[in-house]
């Protein structure tokens, strides 16, 4: 039996366990019967359509939502410890922080909220317009310094990255890096929004976000030819697609504040917020 199959066995194993042990009672807090407040903590690339859609239900239900974004990992961790309600993750839950969450008798349910893509940016000034991913690969290994090696200016290359907590991180690491260790000389920033800025103000910069904080203050390259966009992202074609997530303890119990807010992308409303922020609905109206 492979490493890879064991683990899926294993997560499995946890998820039914924890399915059957959460059966006799729902928790109150996690399903919400009453739900007034809600606490949200994580991604600061879902961050924008938790914000969004907070803004809805604060107005049309008279809620009182939090939304707190510092990271994947820290949305994961904070619904393992019961210090949230929903947490917003731009990457799927870890075995070990799945085994984390049931030891603890916490089943996480993911949501898929909209479809992002990892976009590779840099300065409107360099010329560059596209990268391979092996090319992209050697910058970040320190093996590619300096843009006129790929065609731009006598420049030195400002490499940027997420820091390793991040979901995007994540994403990036294993779908262009392939696991592979970036050099010494890279940068890490804590947001999505610092990175976007580290670009937009540094001509030799690159770095990576998600598609919704691409606008014409910076460019995203075309990666192995393909141009992130809505159309590429949502048919998988460019090649650092993912779905974005709310996870939840359990799933919310039907009617509830927490379960309105965690299907609200399936409305044509929050689809409408969805793509106002720039990301990709996984329903279309």
């Amino acid at each position: 039996m492979s490493k890879k199959w064991q683990v899926a066995t294993q997560v499995a194993a946890w998820m039914v366990l924890a399915a059957i042990l959460l059966m006799p009672t729902v928790d109150a807090h996690s399903a919400g019967t009453e739900a007034k407040k809600l606490q949200i903590e994580g991604s600061t690339t879902v961050g924008p359509i938790a914000d969004a859609f907070a803004e809805v239900f604060m107005k049309t239900k008279g809620m009182s939502i939090t939304v707190k974004k510092t990271g994947s990992g820290d949305g994961a961790a904070a619904l393992i410890d019961g210090r949230c309600d929903i947490a917003t993750m731009s990457r799927f839950m870890k075995p070990k922080e799945f085994k984390k969450a049931v030891e603890k008798g916490i089943m996480p349910v993911a949501h898929v909220v909209a479809m992002d893509g990892v976009c590779v940016i840099v300065n409107p000034s360099n010329p560059v317009k596209a990268l391979s991913r092996e090319q992209v690969r050697k910058i970040y290994k320190g093996e590619i310094t300096n843009w006129k090696q790929l065609g731009g200016a006598d420049k030195t290359i400002v490499v940027i990255s997420r820091d390793t907590s991040s979901g995007t991180y994540e994403t990036f690491h294993k779908l262009l890096m392939k696991k592979q260790k970036m050099f010494k000389g890279v940068e890490y920033v804590n947001s999505n929004p610092q990175a976007y800025n580290r670009v937009k103000t540094t001509e030799g910069a690159i770095a990576y976000v998600g598609l919704g904080f691409v606008d014409k203050a910076v460019k995203a390259l075309e990666i192995d030819g393909v141009t992130p966009s809505r159309k590429t992202i949502a048919s998988g074609k460019y090649p650092i697609s993912r779905p974005l997530f709310l996870f939840t303890n359990g799933y919310p119990k039907l009617g509830s504040e927490i379960h309105a807010f965690c299907t609200f992308h399936l409305t044509e409303k929050g689809q409408e917020v969805i793509e106002a922020k720039g990301f990709v609905p996984v329903t279309s109206y």
